[in-house]
């Protein structure tokens, strides 16, 4: 269980460090809308994993919250684990 906390928290502490690094390039002025689909996605995606840490976090058991995650995700994400696996 502390591995998956672990883990998760790690993730999420790259996820946020990457987001708020400083972009090199400047930005197109109006991304397309295949881009702006991805962003949406990957927000979701975010989303759910942010809600799985934090009902790890609560102290449910490690089923309850895959099964949520995968809930959040069907559809977003590649496999059952919402686009991103780790090491349990």
């Amino acid at each position: 269980m502390k591995n998956t906390m672990t883990a998760l928290t790690l993730a999420l502490a790259v996820a946020l460090a990457s987001a708020q690094a400083p972009k090199t390039a400047p930005a197109p002025a109006k991304p397309s809308e295949h881009v702006q689909k991805d962003v949406t996605r990957h927000r979701a995606m975010a989303a759910a994993h942010e809600a799985a840490a934090k009902c790890l976090e609560a102290g449910r058991g490690e089923d309850e919250c895959v099964k949520q995650l995968q809930a959040a995700c069907k559809g977003l994400g590649i496999g059952k684990y919402c686009g991103m696996r780790h090491e349990h």
